[in-house]
């Protein structure tokens, strides 16, 4: 079996952050790996996801409203804990939020949509990796906290799929173990037997 497009999924793996530099991905490339991000199925046509781009500026004023809300809840921050915070969203030139926005539909599940956004999240990470980029899709506790989504420029009602980190990056990522996929599938057996 040989197949660029295989050969490319199986090597697939995640850069670390803290290594991702400039240059980042532009209007043209964003605009094509979002638009790709939404070539996934999506029962009903809901589009129950969006795409918030974090660039610039923007990434230092989030580390500075996330230091905020960790000290409110945490109580004083050590110089290093309030670092940590303070590049979360900064450490890669370009971070995209995949944004699980659920319609109201009486035929289609709520976490139908949200696995719909899990497979944006995974084609827009594919996306910038073909482009060239090295990606990391993280979540982290702000994701978990009402006044973070906040923050974050999500509505009450959405939650967060995932936040890609993308940038340039050097050299091909770590790997690390994989799980021996031959014990992750079976033939059917019939019905679950206690």
């Amino acid at each position: 079996m040989t197949s660029p497009i295989i050969d490319f999924m199986l090597k697939r793996n995640s850069a670390p952050i803290p290594e991702l530099r400039e240059p980042a991905p532009g209007d043209d490339e964003i605009a094509t790996m979002i638009r790709i991000a939404t070539r996934v199925p999506d029962h009903g046509r809901l589009a129950p996801w969006r795409f918030i781009v974090y660039r610039g500026k923007a990434r230092e004023e989030i580390g500075e409203k996330l230091a905020d809300l960790a000290e409110k809840r945490e109580g004083p921050l050590t110089e290093a804990r309030r670092n940590q915070e303070l590049t979360r969203f900064s450490r890669a030139p370009l971070v995209i939020g995949v944004i699980s926005s659920p319609k109201e539909n009486p035929k289609i599940p709520q976490w139908e949509m949200f696995l719909s956004g899990g497979a944006a999240a995974m084609s827009l990470v594919l996306a910038a990796n073909a482009l060239g980029y090295g990606t990391n899709w993280i979540t982290n506790w702000y994701s978990d906290v009402e006044e973070g989504r906040r923050i974050l420029g999500l509505a009450p009602h959405e939650r967060v799929v995932g936040f890609i980190h993308i940038g340039s990056y050097e050299g091909p990522a770590p790997e690390r173990p994989r799980p021996d996929a031959t014990a992750l599938y079976a033939d059917y057996a019939g019905p679950w037997e206690a």
